[in-house]
């Protein structure tokens, strides 16, 4: 029999799309100075997604102000919060896509590592039923532990950033929204439903209305800043960068689009570099 390596095998992954995400907050929420980007990660790591699998990589940002009351806090990029979970290799949409099957659609864990396998995902079923108790931890109410960090975000600064955003796991039309605390880079607690109220998601933070909130981030759903503005009225609130400059890639794109098929059509007649004589001029 063949001996196995006692460690974890390296997982190679060619060809992986590279996704860099920097802190979104732009100004301290102490002392409203620019912020200044770091230098360094805080975090980097390849993980396996329903889309194939995407190398990810976070920047924090840093308030430089010496006079600030908080000088060289960190504001990390919370959306790698929405993609993925600390310490995991695999993305949130697997984990709604494994808890969907098994509570919803009734599927056996080994069924469920069937579907994956043959979606170009490697998991053994082991991993499948590891992630369900995740997809449940996160969908139960906040553990002690979280908790505990979180007074100490509330401690030491006064109050917590909130970010709330959703996903949509392929394969079903249910909505995984996410709740994360930025000022840790902590995920604080999920739902999971088809077609929220803005009444259900309001029930849904009212959990955490006893914590202080500084400001919020959203993509910008209506129902979710409806929800956010019920629970903490005074909280500044700031719309995702990421998904802002997404939406306005959205509106050009047509444009774009048109403007090289049109490029292509008038230069397509111009001869190649190769084909001038030797004799030709460049310019």
């Amino acid at each position: 029999m063949e001996k196995r390596p006692r460690h974890r095998p390296t997982r190679k992954c060619p060809g992986t799309k590279r996704q860099i995400y920097i802190g979104e907050v732009s100004n301290c929420v102490h002392c409203g100075s620019e912020l200044r980007v770091r230098r360094n990660w805080h975090m980097r790591k390849t993980i396996q997604t329903m889309k194939g699998p995407l190398s990810l990589a976070g920047r924090a940002k840093v308030c430089v102000n010496e006079k600030c009351s908080h000088p060289g806090t960190r504001y990390y990029a919370s959306q790698v919060l929405l993609l993925s979970l600390p310490s995991s290799t695999y993305g949130l949409d697997v984990l709604a896509y494994i808890g969907w099957r098994h509570e919803h659609d009734q599927r056996q864990f080994v069924e469920i590592q069937r579907e994956l396998n043959e979606k170009g995902i490697e998991i053994n079923e082991r991993n499948v039923g590891k992630l369900y108790r995740q997809y449940l931890a996160l969908l139960g109410a906040t553990s002690e532990t979280i908790r505990e960090r979180l007074d100490e975000i509330v401690e030491k600064h006064g109050g917590l950033i909130l970010g709330v955003d959703a996903l949509q796991p392929e394969g079903h039309g249910s909505l995984l929204y996410m709740l994360y605390e930025i000022l840790s880079g902590t995920v604080v607690s999920a739902m999971q439903v088809e077609t929220p109220s803005e009444k259900e998601l309001t029930v849904w933070l009212q959990a955490y209305e006893m914590y202080p909130v500084l400001a919020s981030i959203t993509d910008g759903e209506e129902r979710i800043i409806a929800a956010l503005r019920a629970v903490w009225p005074n909280a500044a609130r700031q719309r995702c960068q990421e998904h802002f400059l997404g939406n306005l890639a959205d509106e050009v794109l047509e444009h774009d689009t048109r403007l090289r098929k049109d490029m292509r059509v008038d230069l397509g007649g111009l001869p190649k570099i190769s084909d001038l004589p030797n004799d030709s001029p460049l310019f």
